[in-house]
């Protein structure tokens, strides 16, 4: 039987920085993974695909160029999905042999196959070449998640899919229903409405993307609307038909009746454990496969850990390869390596795509805490110009008396990353005064950060004055 210092099941971001953190220790380590190739949800079904699609559909459908060449503008007049999978399938490719000579080098083991608890130190893994047994002193549990099944939305893969099945969609839709308003919904949505496509989204909250900054969701609302986009907020499906012409139905709980040619179910995500077997080794998940964990990402037996999608908000890649890194360092003792996640920022995808880090206004107004903000238009500068994106904007939020920043938030092209800039000023504890004191290359985005902060410091002076 193998023995490894580090066993981790799921080669996503989160397993892929848990296992090279270990072997950089001189650690014997093991990465367990189902699929036939690397990378995970986020490299094959999630993340880079869905980015990779995003892009595509810009460039095709000239979509950043309409404010300058008119809306007409089209780079390929009949987009079709093959064309959008052709860009996607060359970079999951790049991207999963990319990671297997990342892994490979660094001297990480990969077992393929199914992995499954026999007790808090053994797992079995049935895989392509038979079934072994593997001992470690400490695991890590990475396996992700998939979109999550609903008993009034009978997914076919056909006309009603989920976020996973949309390049297989045979053909562009004329029309389209996505339920969920959620990050994955709402990317999906930006995208099909850039192709012209006739979307109605349907969400049961009555705002998009509840934990971003109401005024950057009010924006992205208005950019929807203006692609044609209907949204149905406060609305939740009661059934889901698949009619004989082709087209699919969903009848909502107040009696609304919404058709169109294809359904994007995008409500929720459910853990990757049902062949874990993870009560074998004296784990529980909640109702949706979520692992609880501490804040050094231990479940309730010490030496096991659980990292990334599957143990919930805020199951981004960037921050799931951080607790990766952070419960390998953990494993093996090392109580130094610290992260401060009020410094992570989030980035949506959407179009025009949102980035943010800090608090918004909302959480301030809510905590009691005096502040002021600071907006720059990307129409008021001049790359804002050049580029063609003038509806976007940069909002800082900083405190009234220590003029301390405390939020950036960001929609409009390069948004996810620009709120680099606003991260590390944060992070090292500095004022809105940084912006102002600061030149940046002309013409740049980044010189909205100073148009926003004199913004914000004029109306300090006239409120003060």
């Amino acid at each position: 039987m193998a023995k490894y210092d580090l066993l981790v099941i799921g080669s996503g971001p989160s397993g892929q920085r848990a296992a090279v953190s270990a072997v950089k220790k001189g650690k014997l380590v093991a990465l367990v993974e189902m699929r036939s190739v690397v990378g995970g949800v986020c490299i094959n079904t999630g993340t880079i695909p869905s980015k990779t699609m995003r892009e595509a559909v810009l460039h095709l459908s000239g979509y950043n160029y309409r404010s300058i060449y008119g809306m007409n503008y089209r780079v390929k007049e009949k987009i079709t999905m093959a064309d959008l999978a052709f860009r996607v399938q060359h970079v999951i490719k790049t991207e999963i042999d990319v990671t297997e000579a990342q892994l490979s080098r660094a001297g990480v083991e990969i077992v393929s196959g199914v992995a499954s608890f026999v007790d808090d130190h053994h797992i079995h893994v049935d895989g392509p070449r038979g079934s072994n047994t593997y001992e470690a002193e400490n695991i890590v549990i990475a396996v992700g998640t998939r979109p999550a099944d609903s008993p009034t939305v009978p997914v076919n893969g056909r006309t009603i899919i989920n976020s996973d099945q949309v390049l297989e969609l045979p053909e562009l839709p004329k029309s389209l229903i996505v339920v969920g308003g959620g990050v994955i919904g709402v990317e999906y949505t930006c995208m099909f409405a850039a192709l012209g496509v006739r979307v109605t989204l349907i969400e049961k909250r009555p705002r998009l993307l509840e934990f971003a900054d109401q005024e950057i969701v009010e924006a992205l609302s208005y950019h929807l609307r203006d692609s044609r986009v209907t949204m149905r907020l406060g609305e939740e499906v009661a059934s889901v038909e698949d009619l004989h012409d082709g087209a699919v139905a969903a009848n909502l709980e107040s009696k609304k009746r919404v058709s169109g040619d294809a359904l994007l179910y995008a409500v929720g995500r459910q853990g990757n454990i049902d062949e874990l077997n993870l009560a074998a080794a004296g784990i529980e998940a909640d109702k949706r496969g979520r692992i609880p964990v501490d804040k050094d990402f231990r479940t309730k037996v010490p030496h096991i850990f659980a990292v990334g999608d599957v143990i919930g908000f805020p199951a981004l890649a960037s921050v799931s390869m951080e607790q990766g890194r952070i419960a390998s360092e953990r494993a093996f003792g090392n109580e130094t390596v610290q992260s401060n996640p009020s410094f992570y920022p989030y980035g949506i995808y959407t179009i025009p795509e949102i980035s943010f880090i800090g608090k918004t206004e909302e959480q301030l107004t809510e905590e009691d805490v005096p502040y002021e903000v600071g907006v720059a238009y990307y129409r008021e500068i001049a790359r804002g110009q050049i580029r063609g994106d003038t509806t976007g904007r940069l909002k800082l939020i900083f405190h009234r008396e220590t003029r301390q920043v405390l939020g950036v938030h960001i929609i409009g092209e390069g948004a996810a990353e620009l709120v680099h800039i606003g991260q590390a000023v944060m992070a090292l504890n500095s004022t809105v005064d940084y912006f102002i004191d600061t030149v940046f290359n002309y013409p740049t985005l980044a010189e909205a950060y100073k148009a926003a902060a004199f913004n914000g410091i004029n109306r300090l002076a006239r409120f003060e004055g």
